[in-house]
């Protein structure tokens, strides 16, 4: 017997829905057994879930025990089969019972709604008017069965009720099935409730559904931010256009001027020195003893293969690397680094991380889990763990500028390069306490990369950690500069890198998506691509300062020549 398709029938507008488990006049209650079980559909929902939950638990802790034991996983006993029987059956029965409609359905349910209709038997409703066509499907809501089948006809009528507290603008998406629609119809409820148009904020010409699940929630509408091309940055042998996306006035030209002098002098060359995301854990134990015990047995390197076969087994690229730990008083702060192959990969560090934390709890059963997160990473927060160990990757970049080049497109001189990059970028970071910050600027262009290319904003923080060296080479002809970035944390996979726009920014630099042949290298190389820019941006900042151009290129490129009074008016 076919499953059929179990749909909420909601009152007319404006009619309060009568309580749950009310029956009205002439009504019979009905209830249809289950597709699987001559249960009710209820209490097979239930069995199989139990079934699936007991399963999936005795096999974990089956294979548990068979790894502390070195026992292959492959031998299996009768309870196991019928576990591994068992598991997949209610796998299959749970997924193609409720799939990624009963998740919705959980998701926007609220008290006021009806429960799912299970009479296949009812009477056919009298013949109406044909309904409007419906909007065109969102393609990450999936099966549109489970929405409501009677929405009100004008998107008036759906502001009015969102205005009204009566429909969650969170719940639009799954209710409308129409990103786009959702976004205005929220837009307009937005502007009902505050009294501002936004009228510069652009809606149409936006793929909202390219969000939904995973980068934005509630939209409204996107900000238009401009993207710029420096280059070519000739770096490692390769000639590489870098997309900037800034409202900054001379950042990417000036960037675009140290790509010229790099250029100019033979191109520069990088290397990544360290590859590994990292997440920290803090757990508490009844005593400081307890967690150094731990400690012990975590940094003890006769226990790392055991380690990394629990944490490796949540991903096919997440490889443990190494694991360091820190106690402050009761509280033990584990360092985790794991490759992570082309993506950023936080997601997939913390997943290993709770694999190893479940492990643990069977040996050390007295440790509490305060935090998968302990600010030990640390993430999107200046750190000299960062600065010191380094996180995600660590990269130098250098370059040799010719004499003749420094005095031609720089305009300036090699010794007074040197003399400003100490007095500022050495002595003047450390009088200010810098952490990190023994450079120019950095995060201008690290950002603007970040922006440009869908990389977590954010991570702006630590990636721009740098130190520029500047030396006088050659018996002082020509300049050697270099950026030393031990934590840029990037990724050409996941997030915001799948959007067009970011995509497009990728494909650019030939880094978009993952690079199957060798995983992990198109993230490694857009890190390069990171320094790289950062280097041409410090080289020609420093020049501007030098040669006292700074403020005046600034008034040329950096001021609008509309009337700001009457644009505001």
């Amino acid at each position: 017997m076919a499953m059929e398709v179990r749909r909420r029938v909601l009152p007319p507008h404006g009619a309060r829905p009568p309580r749950r488990g009310a029956v009205g006049e002439g009504e019979k209650v009905r209830v249809q057994a289950g597709d699987a079980l001559p249960l009710p559909i209820r209490h097979t929902n239930l069995i199989f879930s139990l079934l699936f939950a007991a399963s999936l638990v005795y096999l974990m802790r089956r294979w548990r025990e068979k790894i502390r034991s070195s026992t292959p996983l492959h031998v299996v006993g009768l309870t196991e089969i019928l576990a591994i029987c068992g598991l997949v059956a209610s796998l299959i029965y749970l997924l193609s019972f409720f799939g990624i409609v009963f998740v919705q359905s959980v998701v926007s349910n609220s008290d006021d709604e009806e429960d799912f209709l299970i009479d296949s038997r009812a009477p056919a409703p009298r013949a109406q008017a044909p309904p409007p066509p419906a909007p065109t499907p969102c393609a990450l809501l999936g099966n549109l069965a489970a929405a409501p089948e009677k929405m009100p006809e004008k998107d008036e009528e759906i502001v009015a009720e969102v205005v009204a507290g009566k429909i969650p603008s969170y719940a639009l998406e799954t209710r409308l099935g129409d990103c786009r629609r959702a976004a205005g119809i929220r837009r307009e409820s937005l502007r009902r409730i505050t009294g501002r148009d936004m009228e510069g904020l652009p809606l149409d010409g936006f793929d909202y559904a390219s969000i939904l699940g995973q980068c934005c929630e509630l939209p409204v509408g996107y900000v238009q931010l401009p993207v710029g091309v420096a280059g070519p940055l000739l770096l490692d042998g390769h000639r590489v256009y870098v997309p900037m996306a800034t409202t900054e006035g001379c950042l990417v030209a000036s960037t675009n001027r140290g790509c010229k002098a790099i250029a100019e002098s033979g191109g520069a060359s990088s290397v990544v020195l360290r590859d590994g995301m990292t997440r920290a854990p803090v757990v508490r134990f009844p005593s400081a003893r307890r967690a150094a015990e731990l400690k012990a047995f975590l940094e003890d390197p006769a226990n790392f293969d055991t380690l990394a076969v629990v944490f490796n087994r949540s991903s096919r690229f997440g490889r443990l690397q190494g694991v360091k730990c820190a106690i402050a008083g009761r509280n033990l702060y584990m360092r985790f680094t794991c490759s992570t192959g082309d993506a950023m990969g936080m997601n997939m560090v913390s997943k290993g991380v709770q694999n190893v934390l479940d492990y643990l709890q069977d040996d050390f059963p007295d440790m509490d889990v305060i935090s998968i997160s302990g600010n030990f990473c640390s993430d999107k927060k200046s750190a000299a763990v960062n600065w010191i160990e380094g996180r995600g990757k660590s990269v130098v970049c250098e370059a040799i500028i010719k004499e003749e080049v420094v005095k031609k497109v720089l305009k300036t001189n090699v010794q007074a390069l040197v003399e400003l990059n100490v007095v500022k970028n050495l002595a003047g970071s450390a009088v200010a306490g810098a952490l990190g910050g023994f450079n120019a600027h950095a995060s201008n262009i690290v950002t603007a990369i970040f922006i440009a290319t869908g990389q977590d904003p954010a991570q702006n923080v630590e990636s721009s950690q740098c130190i520029t060296m500047l030396e006088a080479v050659n018996d002082g002809k020509d300049l050697h500069i270099s950026v030393t970035m031990p934590s840029i944390e990037v990724g050409t996979v996941g997030g915001g890198t799948q959007l067009a726009s970011q995509a497009a920014c990728l494909d650019l630099l030939g880094v978009k998506g993952a690079n199957r042949e060798s995983p992990g290298s198109n993230a490694r190389f857009l890190a390069t691509v990171v320094a790289g820019a950062v280097l041409a941006a410090e080289l020609s900042l420093i020049s501007a300062q030098a040669a006292g151009h700074l403020v005046q290129s600034h008034m040329k490129y950096n001021r609008s020549s509309k009337d700001v009074s009457k644009a505001a008016s």
